[in-house]
């Protein structure tokens, strides 16, 4: 197979997964798609990340490289906040189990449920924001197609 068609394989592919999830749209989800397979996946940032003790895990996640840590998303139907909810919960590579570090944004769920449950890689953001100039840790989740 040709790199060509290799690509528009992945992008009709990709779009009828998309044309469920977008509720039968099939020009958005052709238009969604090729941007996703255009750009060799997606890139987010992770959102909730200072809820409750979850900037401690991620000061300590920053301590290591990124292909020490391990991501994945696990859709939570049961959310009572809501049903169509993704957290992302990580941990090291040999380590003892996953915490969660946030959620993938409310916008983007149907385009993760329709690429599929690839395990994502995960990198530690850190940046001084607010009107105290705090350090504040974040996270950000790559998926190829």
């Amino acid at each position: 197979m040709t790199a060509t068609n290799e690509i528009k394989s992945k992008i009709f592919s990709l779009a009828n997964k998309l044309t469920k999830e977008m509720h039968g749209d099939k020009s958005a989800a052709f238009c969604k798609a090729w941007a996703i397979v255009k750009a060799g996946g997606l890139e987010l940032t992770v959102k909730g990340v200072t809820f409750r003790n979850r900037q401690e895990a991620l000061k300590r996640l920053a301590t290591y490289k990124p292909e020490q840590i391990r991501a994945v998303l696990v859709p939570e139907p049961t959310n009572p906040k809501d049903p169509a909810a993704i957290a992302v919960m990580v941990g090291v590579q040999n380590g003892r189990g996953l915490f969660i570090i946030g959620y993938i944004p409310a916008d983007i769920t149907a385009v993760i449920n329709a690429i599929g449950g690839q395990l994502p890689a995960f990198r530690v953001v850190c940046g001084t924001w607010g009107r105290y100039q705090k350090t504040t840790f974040g996270g950000r989740v790559a998926l190829a197609v």
